[in-house]
């Protein structure tokens, strides 16, 4: 099974407002609301992956990788000094649930997180290639640099789902 891993290979776990760069899978768990991330170089077979809390940091500094306006800026930058060019990735991401629907649209933080991460990405014209968000279900997402940036997703109903 060529997407298995290998016995000795470590999969990284990212909590809330942390990110990992590598070659080695690396996992979310919990986005509700919340978006999984995931920049990969194909022709490096590297990638990053952060768990985005919220869309802007108002200039806090104390986490970069909790606000879609500081994580992408670092991860790009954390890939440049391993030799990746932003013209060679492409992104993926997966959460941004609407968990809390009871209080009205104006906390459906998780579509604003998604649309804060879009309009970054555009900016830095890194395309979106996949996405997996909306909804109210949270996913857990598996990243696979290795294995051509494969990306697994298991929704909190039960499903599951590839990009």
């Amino acid at each position: 099974m060529a997407d298995a891993l290998k016995p000795d290979e470590q999969t990284a776990m990212i909590g809330i407002g942390e990110y990992r760069v590598g070659s080695f899978p690396m996992m979310t768990i919990g986005l509700g609301s919340c978006i999984g991330l995931t920049l990969y170089d194909e022709s490096l077979k590297i990638g990053a992956m952060v768990h985005i809390m919220l869309p802007d940091s108002a200039g806090r500094k104390d986490r970069p990788g909790k606000y879609a306006d500081t994580a992408i800026p670092l991860l790009l930058k954390e890939l440049a000094e391993k030799g990746s060019k932003p013209k060679s990735l492409v992104a993926k991401m997966a959460g941004g649930a609407c968990m809390f629907e009871y209080f009205g649209t104006n906390l459906n933080i998780g579509e604003r997180n998604a649309e804060r991460v879009r309009a970054i990405l555009k900016e830095n014209n890194i395309p979106l290639k996949k996405e997996d968000c909306g909804g109210k279900v949270g996913r857990s997402v598996t990243f696979h640099p290795a294995n051509g940036g494969k990306i697994s997703i298991r929704r909190a109903d039960g499903t599951l789902g590839e990009m």
